[in-house]
């Protein structure tokens, strides 16, 4: 069994690993007979619930696997329109082992075979009717990899205004991520919130996960949080990252994970949003993805801040090829969509990023 260790990342980017143990299961071969390795998914997704109804507060929500364990997932939130539209954020989108409970205890691997997706929508220093958050679950099954394990980490940032907090999970050795998470607490620190949940690798290419994966790269070992304070400080402000990893076993080969991702402009006018949309094409089937809202060149340069204090994300959720959200129990799902939105000033460098993350176990 190999080791990998975990990097942490704060507002000075210092150091700090877990190490942790695992390995991928392997598919037998039976000598003169041809397997088809197969990859399904199924989206599932139990609607919208509203609010939060009040400043300063956070509604938890989550989607469920009735068979096939979480490889990622998703939100997509409501919000209306007008400058009370700035009010509802991403505060977390994540795994859960029951529908409710939260990993932010001890970090490394915190939970194995997890069928549960959390979305959590929070709120700044306005609300309106309209506010909701939808969950969306991507459910997977292979007949190579029937285990999975959550490894997360955290950082205790961004403390201060419009500053970065970033924390990378990274798989253990000999395993495949599936997809990945993000969360930031307090949810009474209205202007803090998760802008960017992203693939990537734990290596020097990419600075240890500072750097986002790109487009056409192949088998993402670690997912990475940017959690972003807009206006007011907090010392307990912390961002966690989620990594979703094949589970302990024994070697497995012929498992391709690539990653597609698409970058477009804006949005540039205040209290507007933006979709942009990415797919995988014939590179095998959607599992997870992810999104951001950046100041652009994310996969060729550390993470930045967004290009406004008031920027941030709505969505991040499996799609058609327009960019809307799928419906409960769908198979055919092959697109991910990133939402992304302006609070009360636009700004000319603001960025919308998506991922989608697409697994092929060959023949």
């Amino acid at each position: 069994m190999g080791k990998r260790s975990l990097r942490r990342f704060g507002v000075g980017f210092g150091a700090g690993r877990a190490l942790v143990i695992g390995a991928v299961l392997a598919a037998v071969a039976v000598p003169g007979v041809a397997h088809a390795n197969t990859v399904s998914v199924t989206v599932k997704t139990p609607g919208a619930t509203a609010g939060p109804s009040t400043t300063f507060s956070e509604i938890s929500t989550h989607a469920d696997c009735s068979s096939g364990l979480i490889s990622g997932g998703g939100i997509d939130q409501a919000i209306g329109t007008g400058m009370t539209s700035n009010g509802n954020h991403v505060n977390g989108t994540e795994p859960s082992s029951d529908g409710s409970t939260e990993y932010t205890g001890s970090t490394g691997v915190v939970g194995t075979d997890n069928t549960h997706w959390l979305g959590i929508g929070g709120s700044g220093g306005a609300v309106n009717s309209s506010f909701s958050s939808t969950p969306y679950a991507v459910c997977f099954s292979s007949n190579l990899i029937n285990h999975t394990q959550t490894v997360m980490n955290k950082v205790a940032a961004p403390s201060n205004s419009a500053t970065l907090g970033v924390t990378t999970a990274t798989c253990p050795a000999n395993t495949v991520l599936l997809g990945g998470g993000a969360r930031t607490t307090p949810a009474s620190v209205g202007s803090l919130k998760p802008i960017a949940s992203f693939p990537t690798f734990d290596n020097s290419a990419h600075d240890y996960g500072q750097k986002a994966a790109a487009d056409g790269e192949t088998d993402p070992d670690s997912w990475t949080a940017v959690g972003w304070n807009g206006g007011g400080g907090g010392t307990t402000n912390t961002t966690f990252a989620y990594a979703i990893c094949s589970g302990s076993g024994i070697n497995v080969s012929g498992v391709t994970v690539k990653v597609h991702y698409s970058e477009a402009s804006g949005p540039t006018s205040a209290t507007t949003g933006q979709t942009v949309t990415v797919g995988c094409g014939t590179d095998g089937s959607l599992v997870s993805g992810g999104a951001a809202i950046s100041g652009g060149s994310v996969t060729t340069t550390d993470f930045a801040g967004p290009g406004s204090g008031g920027d941030h994300l709505n969505g991040s959720y499996p799609s058609d090829s327009s960019g809307n959200p799928v419906g409960d129990g769908t198979t055919s799902a092959a697109y991910w969509t990133g939402y992304t939105h302006t609070g009360g000033a636009g700004s000319t460098n603001t960025y919308s990023d998506v991922w989608a993350l697409c697994a092929n176990d060959g023949v």
